[in-house]
């Protein structure tokens, strides 16, 4: 209903518009016209001029007098100057006696016509964003008014005028405006260094996601750790109940123990969405094994939670603990009966929400929205999470109008985000560039694959071999070999395979075999395989590392259930090709993969309670836009 009134009341403003520009200018047209006969005038006169006659006769033919055309002076027309004169001063005095010339009347301004037109131009134009501020749907007025540059006329000026705008090779490495140019490329090269190293992404931020993050970034200034309104917010932490009116509140996200990188990042950038959402500033509780991984995210500011937070057992909140979101509902400490009514007084001093896999139902109420209601009045909340939780945000009705103008295309949710948030960290942004450079730049095409070997798996690793050597053959993605020809090629291969696999056989495998035939198209492939480590941290720095070169890749082949192959073909902005899981557990999947028609993650195990319907029921029915995974029949996943 909003939106339709929204097109009503744009059609009734171009209607408005166009009759007053039709008014002014029909007025102008016959001026224009009187204009053109008042200066036509005296030409006419100077051609019959050029016949002899005088100007009285001229004007009064019936009192020409021939006899007198000898006494008098002809006018000279002077083609070269445009100048009359008269040899007789006496036929002068005759002419002025006989009729006094009429004097033309003044000349309007030259600019009459014009300034109404350029007045109603700008007035339509000023008037435009409050009408969609005042519309349904709609942002801000603040942030309309920063998108306003999307619609406001542009006039033609000088390159050298506008040195200050950044250059198109600037923009790019801003990634379409997403990211500020306030951090310094000499302290996170890999912020704007990354991008180089893909091909452009055809998916750009909207405006309004670009001013939403901008407004962030000012938040996280004004209150984030280590600033005055963060320290006083700390003090409210040991009060027993939270507080009204309060500038800053906060959201923690801390990390669950034993979870991959690929599982953090996803869930740290469905937290980061929710912060936003909720106007809330981001803060990190970084582990030993998570140090030195990103870079800070944010100018002028750290997302890291600082030594001495209040709440000491971060590490050691579990379902069920005191301050569980689902734990102060059962104990009758949070009411959700009167969510407007409830006052931010009544509330405790912070929350702990838990979205971890085995989560149950009064858990999964965050995710309704009277619950949200309430939990935007608590000061702090602390999330842990293993999951991509983003397509639940978008089940929750008072987040939908902003969801959809900040991201008009759902499935490119982490693709910003992601690009966004996570920045590789100087140490190991030198481990990428250095194999990246070796290796894979002088290829034309990259391939990556990502496997994973899930524990509880049947299947053979030559079993999944093969399942990977159907799936690529079945899609064209590599060219199939010819047995009975041995390889001769002694040129450049064209096509790199970036394998990144628990299984290195599969790596060992494949290149084996592209080495030792030909290929019956003539390309030659070329096998990568990025070397791992033992130790947890120097893992955590491979495993991030490979995530980043399987995102350079041009066509990505996954694993079904891989947060680490969710990450990279987020992050690069393609739709995946996925190995499929075997139902009988024993051998592969047939087909082998499938392409997906979202980039999106999947949500493992979203919410079964419809809290639009009041009980339990399939959430992948409910929007269009939210509907159930390829490669997990029970998860959520969003499609454009």
């Amino acid at each position: 209903m909003g939106r339709k009134w929204t097109y009503l009341g744009l059609l009734s403003w171009a209607l408005v518009f166009s009759s007053s520009l039709d008014r002014v200018l029909t007025k102008k047209r016959s001026v224009n016209k009187w204009k053109f006969a008042s200066y036509t005038t005296p030409f006419a006169a100077c051609f019959e001029l050029q016949k002899g006659e005088s100007p009285r006769n001229a004007a009064s033919p019936r009192h020409h007098d021939p006899a007198s055309d000898r006494s008098q002076s002809t006018f000279l027309l002077r083609s070269r100057t445009g100048s009359f004169h008269l040899s007789r001063r006496r036929r002068s005095r005759e002419i002025k006696m006989d009729r006094k010339p009429t004097r033309p009347p003044p000349l309007p301004s030259k600019t009459s016509g014009a300034w109404p037109v350029a007045l109603l131009v700008v007035l339509c134009f000023a008037s435009l964003p409050l009408f969609l501020a005042l519309s349904r749907a709609r942002p801000s007025l603040s942030d309309v008014w920063q998108m306003g540059v999307t619609v406001a006329p542009v006039r033609e000026e000088d390159p050298a005028a506008n040195s200050s705008e950044p250059s198109p090779a600037s923009w790019d490495r801003l990634l379409g405006g997403l990211l500020s140019p306030d951090i310094g490329e000499s302290a996170c090269p890999s912020r704007y260094q990354s991008s180089l190293h893909r091909k452009p992404s055809p998916h750009s931020p909207s405006p309004y996601l670009v001013s939403r993050l901008r407004k962030y970034e000012a938040l996280h200034r004004k209150c984030g750790p280590g600033t005055l309104f963060y320290k006083k917010s700390l003090m409210q932490l040991t009060s027993a109940y939270s507080m009204g009116l309060v500038e800053c509140n906060y959201l923690v996200w801390t990390p669950c123990s034993g979870s991959h990188l690929g599982d953090r990042m996803l869930s740290m950038a469905s937290a980061f969405l929710y912060a936003l959402l909720t106007h809330r500033v981001f803060v990190v509780h970084v582990t030993d094994d998570m140090a030195g991984l990103f870079c800070e995210p944010f100018p002028a500011a750290s997302w890291e939670l600082p030594q001495g937070f209040h709440v000491h057992n971060l590490t050691q909140l579990r379902r069920g603990s005191e301050h569980s979101y689902a734990n102060l509902l059962q104990a009758k400490k949070i009411k959700t009966d009167d969510p407007a009514g409830v006052r931010s007084e009544s509330l405790p001093s912070y929350a702990y929400v838990h979205l971890e896999h085995d989560y149950q139902q009064p858990d999964q109420l965050f995710f309704c929205d009277d619950d949200q209601t309430v939990l935007s009045k608590v000061n702090w909340l602390i999330l842990r999470s293993d999951l991509y939780f983003t397509p639940g945000l978008f089940l929750v009705p008072q987040f939908e109008n902003e969801l959809r103008w900040m991201f008009p295309a759902r499935d490119t949710v982490f693709h910003h985000i992601g690009r966004y948030l996570f920045h590789p960290s100087n140490k190991v942004w030198e481990l990428i560039t250095r194999y990246h450079t070796s290796y894979m730049a002088k290829f034309e095409e990259k391939i990556g694959i990502q496997t994973t070997t899930f524990s509880g798996s049947k299947v053979s690793s030559e079993e999944h071999f093969k399942q990977i050597v159907a799936c690529t053959s079945q899609e064209k993605i590599l060219p199939e070999i010819d047995p009975s020809a041995t390889s001769s090629v002694n040129g450049t291969a064209s096509k790199a395979v970036l394998v990144s696999s628990a299984q290195p056989e599969h790596a060992e495998k494949l290149k084996a075999m592209y080495y030792e035939h030909t290929t019956v198209t003539g390309e030659s492939v070329s096998v990568l395989q990025p070397a791992g480590a033992a130790r947890r941290q120097a893992s955590n720095q491979n495993t991030l590392a490979e995530m980043f070169l399987q995102s350079y890749c041009d066509v990505s082949v996954v694993s079904g259930r891989s947060t680490a192959g969710y990450v990279g073909h987020g992050l690069a902005g393609v739709k995946s090709f996925l190995l499929l899981a075997a139902r009988n557990q024993t051998t592969a999947a047939n087909p082998p993969c499938i392409q997906t028609t979202s980039m999106e993650p999947c949500f493992h195990a979203p919410p079964k309670y419809d809290c639009r319907a009041k009980k339990d029921g399939d959430l992948g029915a409910v929007l269009r836009h939210v509907r159930h995974c390829e490669d997990v029949a029970d998860g959520l996943k969003l499609y454009d």
